[in-house]
């Protein structure tokens, strides 16, 4: 019975990496009549009105007292780029309750910067990999590929072999596929330490078992998990309460999707390397 030789992937999901002809990825895309009549984006900003390219008054926003009085009198015209500009910084100050505890609660500041930068490059920090790592680390459930893959390697490792079989790689796969992959999807922590509005579901993810050592009757391992996910927003994403409601994702929505914007969305890419180990 041969032995595997590594490091080599041992799981990836069906979603792709480098998707860039998702939903999500699109820019530019979407005409002010649709934006109004298909995804009711009427009022996104209380500071400015995006499609006329005003600014607004208390008597325009619906959370003044004066809403409605003499008309909905509107301010000055503003160009295309100061537009962006107020709404980028309305975004910045929409974000504060997503993003108010933590070590990572300055990470939606720096992506809505590149965001602003609309060159579409990917994104990687230091901060956000740490944040990965300690997500994966962290969960303990039975169903999360931390806990399941040293199961697996348990049921097949030959100890007097030193290694595992080659044609039992597969197992780790199918027993992959059917758990909990690392997300920040948490109930409460991850909605307002900035990771739920940064990254929040992982699009793809890719995980590779890097080395593989037994000793006796014990053996130990490194696992690098690699994630990607989307910085955009797709028209299912905007038709579902839970991101309608609030100004932050409409404001998202309407400076990367609307055709007099067309801030392009970006990939953000994901890394960590954990240590297991297991025996008999």
């Amino acid at each position: 019975m041969a032995m595997a030789t590594f490091p080599q992937t041992i799981y990836i999901t069906q979603r792709f990496f480098n998707d860039y002809g998702a939903d999500d990825m699109r820019y530019g895309d979407i005409s002010e009549v649709r934006l109004k009549n298909e995804f009711h984006l009427n009022h996104v900003s209380n500071q400015v009105d995006p499609y006329s390219m005003t600014r607004l008054t208390a008597f325009h926003n619906p959370q003044s007292r004066f809403h409605g009085a003499y008309g909905g009198k509107r301010g000055a015209a503003v160009s295309v780029e100061e537009c962006a500009r107020i709404l980028f910084e309305e975004m910045q100050v929409t974000s504060l309750p997503y993003a108010c505890v933590g070590p990572y609660k300055h990470l939606i500041n720096k992506m809505l910067r590149h965001f602003q930068q609309s060159t579409g490059a990917p994104f990687r920090d230091m901060q956000l990999d740490m944040a990965y790592r300690e997500k994966i680390l962290r969960d303990n459930n039975s169903e999360s590929a931390k806990i399941r893959i040293p199961k697996v390697i348990n049921k097949y490792i030959d100890y007097e072999k030193g290694g595992y079989p080659v044609e039992r790689v597969n197992e780790i796969h199918e027993d992959l596929s059917r758990s909990r992959l690392p997300k920040f999807d948490s109930l409460v922590l991850d909605k307002i330490n900035g990771m739920g509005i940064t990254i929040h579901d992982v699009h793809a993810t890719r995980i590779d078992l890097l080395n593989l050592e037994v000793s006796n009757t014990k053996w130990r391992a490194q696992i690098r998990f690699t994630g990607q996910d989307h910085f955009g927003l797709d028209v299912d994403d905007i038709r579902k309460k839970k991101f309608h409601q609030f100004q932050f994702f409409r404001i998202w929505f309407i400076l990367q999707r609307y055709n007099q914007f067309g801030f392009r969305p970006f990939l953000t890419n994901l890394e960590a390397t954990i240590d297991i180990e297991g025996g008999n």
